[in-house]
């Protein structure tokens, strides 16, 4: 089956190594020339079923002086279709013949490219583990594990209580809602902190689904508070469920979906 590049900013390499981990050295590659990367993306096409590949890319021929080309011989004595067909010819048979260069060039890039995502794999969970002493691969909470990955960014986000929420919303896949405000023990204004509270809005939670979930939340509050909130703030993540549970034989669930009006 033919399949079109849809991501024209990425390389190839990068694309079928992700698509096709186990076909690195089936690829027959044909390069259509670096003109047309302005045009198109370094991936033409991928056929998988004779795989095949185009690139935008120029092959070992672009690489020969113009003398391979043009025989003296066609100088004169022809008609200009007679010379433009058997350069065309001899053009389609040089390709042919250069092919399995261009596509062994292409197969060690392939390689490289494999090698190189491997090292960068292995080296955010050094870099974690070295600088932030935070070690992902021995991590037992899932949420926590999700949520290391974006330390190397830790300079920009704490403190920006948008991101956090965006961070939260995609770990537990659910609406987040953001509240700031102050925080004081004594319930006077005389000392208080700035506080700042997000609501996970998640429904439908039976007592012991809401117990588990809260159970499992609490590495992710403590991490989040310890890297993503300034020092001097109160931070409380809680799970919710606003909507109108005053209903017959509801069960409600305190802190839940129970709520004070006033």
């Amino acid at each position: 089956m033919i399949k079109k590049n849809n991501i024209p900013d990425i390389r190839s390499e990068v694309l079928l190594n992700y698509l096709y981990p186990e076909k690195a050295k089936d690829w027959i590659v044909r390069g259509e020339g670096v003109f047309y990367r302005n045009y198109n993306s370094d991936l033409f096409e991928i056929d998988d079923e004779t795989h095949e590949i185009l690139l935008s890319r120029d092959g070992f021929l672009k690489l020969l002086p113009q003398g391979v080309l043009t025989e003296q011989t066609t100088i004169k004595g022809d008609t200009p279709i007679e010379k433009f067909n058997r350069t065309q010819r001899r053009m389609r048979l040089l390709k042919e013949a250069f092919l399995p260069i261009d596509t062994f060039h292409f197969q060690q890039s392939l390689k490289i490219e494999d090698q190189t995502s491997e090292l960068l794999q292995a080296k955010l969970p050094y870099v974690l583990k070295t600088y932030f002493g935070v070690d992902i691969e021995n991590e037992p909470n899932r949420f926590v594990r999700e949520a290391a990955l974006l330390l190397p960014y830790v300079s920009r986000m704490r403190g920006n209580f948008g991101e956090v929420a965006s961070v939260l919303g995609s770990l537990l896949h659910c609406e987040v809602r953001k509240k700031t405000g102050r925080y004081s023990e004594t319930d006077t204004t005389r000392r208080w902190l700035p506080s700042v509270r997000f609501e996970l809005l998640i429904p439908g939670l039976t007592p012991d689904e809401y117990r588990q979930l809260d159970e499992e939340l609490e590495p992710l509050r403590d991490f989040i508070k310890e890297w993503f909130i300034p020092f001097e703030m109160h931070c409380s993540i809680v799970i919710k469920e606003h909507h109108d549970m005053r209903k017959p034989n509801a069960k409600l669930v305190l802190d839940y979906n129970t709520e004070l009006k006033k």
